[in-house]
């Protein structure tokens, strides 16, 4: 059973985090895109 102070893991604290930070970069991508005109993939040139 995993201790419900830890913060690494599959544990509540860790998940949410990790939804914040995939928000954060969705959105950094869709702004980023908006600002340049240009896919993510044609940015990093694969499209």
């Amino acid at each position: 059973m995993a201790d419900s102070t830890s913060r690494f893991g599959f544990v509540a604290f860790a998940e949410t985090w990790n939804g914040r930070m995939a928000m954060l970069g969705f959105v950094i991508g869709v702004a980023t895109e908006l600002l340049t005109g240009q896919g993510i993939l044609s940015q990093i040139g694969l499209g």
